[in-house]
């Protein structure tokens, strides 16, 4: 097959000339340069090890397909030619297209396709290592061929291994993969993009390939047509600002509304050097706000959780940061198909959650939705709300005004924050001091990011910033994100640290579903169970990515519904000298 998609058919046919958001006319030349906040010890993005720039994964290695933004799971050839499955998706075989070359010339081979899969799953970063639990075997078919069969009913895994990071085998010999030094072993990849120069912690150049193998295949055509791309390091968002305002940065993603609305017309604006775009997209809004973490045995009651959400008054928040012009984030999935609806559940989505009833958290079934304020500061009606959640779990508020437990323990947690982030300091802040109101004991500490990383790989907190990004294809790493069997390996991604029977079902009902309604009404279902969880405090949404840049950096007037997601920017992007201002 030219492509696979997770349901029916892809939208491409077989021959396409090219995705249908990338313009093959598209020049070569230019540099996009963008400010990051924090820094990196590591230029390894497979290993636990290091903290790393995350673009590394999207613009230097490649897969064997790759993922199309215009439509929710569809795959086409990359490193591959072909792929081929078993009508029940139990196997998968690829077969290599054989002008494949990794960066130093050197062919991509079934040899370096095998070990990958092996090496990555059984010592790279854990993300990788759940889809490897579910190999039953990987083997070579004749030069070109490799065929991996599968040991769990698993729709989505023969997706899954189109997408596996494929490394060179021959730099690795002897070496010790997993603790290997993310600076001086840069792996060797065959994507169109090799780590030019770096600066350790402060900047990245990526040079593209002038050899680069891939530039005419089709999914790839049009696409990395910018010479050079830079990521400067900052050590907050004030100094990163300043230096896009001032030109040593050209492109900036916005995340603040009234930020956008005030501050966005310094000069460079105002004489048309940088331009003001607004990308739409048709995304879930993911999950973004404060993770308390239930392996704290103060966050383990969903009462203490409901009582944290009802005192965290997201108008008066949103009123101050945006000026109330962003909508709060209600669930995990909103804005899309697969969030889950208000009132009762009905249905298939009904018969999905009744299996696991004696799981579910209040609000599942019935119905849950987030607290409501009437904007005012004080936040009375849910204060009191909340403290009647505490007083059933066991705190009240002693004439000291402490708050605590019938042990006389005092209500006392730390928020963990990494350097940088003012906005979220400032949100963290206001909730900081309803919080302590409430009589609780509440400490920021604010760490670099190497510290940040160090903690929450150990999931050494009790409240953080978290945030997760989910797309219209919804799979396995909702494993990793919330599945019981990750919940306490170092360095994973359940933060929450949720050990959920109802969710562990739920997501295997989302990756054996059959059909797109049954796949539709499972995501619903994990939405309303996760939501009515009171894992995570919601802050706002954003439905459009803000994006200020140099207006000679360009892109096609045809948007991919995912938007601005990691494949299009600066993937189909490219310089356009002509578009530059007179002086």
């Amino acid at each position: 097959m030219h492509g696979i998609a997770m349901y029916g058919d892809p939208a491409l046919p077989p021959g396409f000339d090219h995705l249908p958001y990338a313009n093959p006319d598209a020049p070569k030349g230019g540099t996009v340069v963008s400010a990051e906040v924090g820094s990196f010890d590591s230029l390894n993005p497979y290993i636990l090890k290091g903290t790393v720039p995350w673009q590394l994964t999207f613009l230097t290695t490649e897969s064997l397909l790759g993922r199309s933004l215009d439509e929710p799971f569809t795959l086409y050839p990359l490193l591959a030619e072909s792929v081929e499955t078993a009508p029940d998706r139990s196997w998968v075989e690829f077969t290599l297209n054989p002008s494949a070359t990794f960066s130093d010339g050197s062919p991509v081979t079934v040899e370096d396709v095998i070990w990958s899969f092996q090496t990555i799953g059984e010592h790279g970063h854990p993300r990788y290592r759940t889809f490897w639990q579910k190999v039953q075997s990987i083997e070579p078919v004749g030069e070109r061929g490799v065929r991996i069969t599968f040991n769990t009913a698993d729709r989505e895994l023969a997706m899954l291994a189109g997408l596996r990071p494929i490394l060179q085998k021959k730099q690795w010999e002897g070496v010790d993969f997993e603790n290997a030094d993310g600076l001086d072993m840069i792996p060797i990849t065959s994507g169109p993009y090799v780590v030019d120069h770096f600066d350790a912690g402060r900047s990245v150049t990526l040079r593209r390939d002038p050899d680069y193998w891939g530039a005419e295949i089709p999914f790839r055509k049009g696409t990395m047509n910018l010479d050079e791309v830079r990521f400067e390091f900052f050590g907050d968002e004030t100094a990163a600002f300043e230096a896009f305002k001032t030109g040593d940065v050209n492109i900036m993603r916005e995340t603040n509304p009234a930020k956008w609305a005030t501050e966005y017309d310094f000069p460079l604006v105002q004489e048309g050097q940088i331009v003001l775009d607004e990308i739409p997209n048709q995304r879930p809004t993911g999950m973004t706000g404060l993770v308390m973490n239930t392996r704290d045995a103060l966050f383990s009651d969903i009462r203490v959780r409901d009582a944290m959400t009802l005192a965290f008054n997201f108008e008066f928040i949103n009123e101050a940061m945006t000026g109330g012009a962003q909508p709060r984030i209600t669930s995990y999935f909103s804005n899309s198909p697969l969030g889950m609806t208000e009132g009762p559940a009905e249905g298939r989505v009904q018969e999905f959650l009744a299996e696991y009833e004696a799981d579910l958290p209040p609000g599942a079934l019935e119905g849950y939705a987030l607290p409501v304020s009437d904007g005012s500061e004080r936040n009375r009606r849910n204060v009191s709300a909340a403290l009647g959640e505490l007083e059933e779990a066991g705190w009240t508020v002693g004439s000291d005004g402490v708050l605590r437990n019938a042990a006389g323990e005092p209500f006392q947690f730390e928020v963990l924050l990494e350097n940088g982030s003012s906005e979220v300091a400032s949100i963290v802040d206001m909730y900081v001091q309803a919080l302590q109101r409430l009589g609780m004991q509440v400490t920021v500490n604010s760490v670099d990011s190497a510290q940040y990383k160090e903690r929450t790989d150990a999931y050494d907190f009790d409240m953080t910033y978290y945030r997760r990004a989910l797309s219209l294809s919804p799979g396995n790493e909702q494993t990793l994100y919330w599945g019981s069997a990750t919940a306490d390996e170092p360095g994973g991604r359940n933060l929450m640290g949720v050990k959920s029977p109802a969710i562990d079902g739920l997501v295997k009902e989302l990756l054996t579903s059959e059909s797109n309604e049954d796949f539709v009404a499972a995501a619903q279902a994990l939405d309303r169970v996760l939501t009515a969880g009171r894992y995570v405090i919601p802050f706002y949404q954003w439905n459009a990515a803000l994006i200020a840049h140099d207006v000679r950096l360009t892109y096609p007037d045809t948007l991919p519904v995912m938007g601005d997601w990691p494949g299009w920017e600066p993937d189909v992007w490219w310089w356009d000298e002509s578009a530059a201002p007179a002086q």
